[in-house]
């Protein structure tokens, strides 16, 4: 703040009359080495149109922005499909540069060059050879459990046919009748061992006196 009591307030003014001021000297920065005023004057003309441009550019692309929204919300499009259509697009672009191309020739080099060497091929015979083993110890075990399943099955399918069959009916009734002969012949001979010695042999005497 400017105090206007002050003694030296004077002084303050003569000091700044002194300092000379160029409107148009202000106003200008200076100017480049190299070029001309001329020069200088057409070089901002020709900034100033170009920002401009750029303004107008910037509000038609707003403008078109928002008239592709209005077109996918119309069209039922989400902004994931948006995003799977960049992406696509990003990626058809990254398979069709230069670098891509020579990274994806390098890494054929390479695989043919593994792929061709004697280390590969002796890991690819060893690998080959340990999966034929472990395929063919697993089709025994396999072939070793169905055989017990059908084993298993067959038996327990067998015997109630067995059983029903006309031979193993008729040898089980030959079987009952020599049982019941037998046991037959086991109860007579019981009978006659508990019967009295000649009682039915002889007939009664008489005992009668001359």
């Amino acid at each position: 703040d400017i105090n206007l009591n002050s003694p030296n307030k004077g002084l303050l003014a003569d000091a700044m009359t002194d300092v000379p001021v160029d409107s148009a000297a202000a106003a200008r920065t200076a100017v480049p080495e190299g070029l001309t005023l001329a020069e200088e004057e057409e070089l901002r003309s020709e900034l100033a149109k170009v920002e401009e441009e750029i303004g107008t550019l910037r509000q038609v692309l707003a403008a078109k922005e928002r008239h592709c929204g209005e077109l996918k919300r119309k069209l039922g499009l989400t902004p994931l499909d948006g995003l799977k259509q960049n992406l696509s697009k990003s990626w058809h672009d990254v398979q069709v540069s230069n670098a891509y191309v020579k990274t994806s020739e390098k890494l054929g080099e390479w695989n043919d060059k593994v792929t061709q060497s004697d280390f590969y091929k002796k890991t690819q015979e060893t690998l080959s050879q340990a999966g034929q083993k472990t395929s063919a110890a697993l089709c025994r075990f396999c072939r070793k459990l169905g055989d017990m399943s059908s084993y298993s099955i067959r038996h327990s399918i067998s015997m109630p046919a067995m059983r029903n069959s006309a031979t193993f009916k008729s040898f089980e009734d030959r079987v009952g009748t020599i049982k019941s002969r037998v046991v037959g012949s086991r109860e007579n001979s019981t009978d006659s061992l508990h019967s009295p010695s000649g009682a039915g042999d002889k007939p009664p005497q008489d005992n009668a006196p001359f």
